[in-house]
């Protein structure tokens, strides 16, 4: 049988990669987002039902996975491919600020976590979250975003321990600067795209397939015996010294 995956976000640079990676290797995909224009091009492209939500509401992500139960039927998989960058020093970061990327990016995870425990405990599993390259290094003005991406982080562990027993696996991946439309303010400066380059040590920005490769290989049950990982794909960003 088809491993059934949920993914939000679907309609984004990489969560569209990721849906796309996943139909390919013959998956069922449920595609998640907050464009319906979006998301019913996608749907088209890979045949997939998707549904519009809004992940900012703790309600919405449960009514997400009751749509698409009812359209895959019992989920193995939850991709969370949400996210925001805000590159502001703390004293320039307001507190709505803040807390607006603590609720895209930890705090509406939370919630993908909670409901998606209940919808996988009977067949067990994989989540696949994402953190980043700046929760594990100090990378100036990333304060707000390295603190949300490092609740990501202990989240994952906590939880890989917690249901572990269950057969639920959870995981994420910690990109470094991938080039998508989130991303653009930044690498369509030559100059902020030139000292980024610099930055990864294998001398190029990431791509959308770099890090979809990644969260599927996280996604296989043939990976039965990962956990509590963070996978690191970042050019070398966060362990190597170009």
């Amino acid at each position: 049988m088809a491993e059934r995956t949920l993914v939000f976000g679907a309609t984004g640079g990489i969560g569209s990669e990721v849906a796309r990676q996943l139909v390919a290797r013959g998956n069922q995909v449920f595609l998640c987002g907050r464009n319906q224009e979006k998301l019913e091009v996608l749907s088209k492209e890979l045949d997939s039902p998707y549904g519009v939500f809004d992940m900012s509401s703790v309600e919405s992500v449960g009514a997400a996975y009751e749509e698409a139960a009812t359209s895959l039927g019992a989920l193995n998989g939850v991709v969370y491919a949400v996210g925001s960058v805000l590159l502001k020093p703390a004293h320039l970061t307001s507190p709505s600020e803040f807390s607006k990327v603590l609720e895209v990016n930890l705090t509406s995870a939370f919630s993908v976590l909670h409901y998606g425990v209940r919808a996988l405990r009977d067949s067990g599993g994989s989540f696949v979250f994402f953190s980043s390259a700046a929760a594990s290094i100090g990378l100036a003005n990333h304060e707000a975003i390295a603190a949300a991406k490092g609740g990501i982080e202990a989240m994952v562990r906590s939880a890989a321990a917690s249901y572990a027993a269950r057969g639920i696996r959870v995981n994420a991946v910690a990109p470094g600067l991938v080039e998508t439309p989130l991303t653009e303010r930044i690498t369509s400066s030559q100059a902020s795209r030139e000292y980024s380059q610099k930055l990864h040590p294998i001398g190029r920005l990431g791509t959308p397939q770099d890090i979809a490769s990644g969260v599927v290989w996280l996604l296989s049950p043939e990976q039965t015996w990962v956990s509590g990982h963070i996978l690191h794909i970042d050019g070398g960003l966060s362990n190597l010294k170009g």
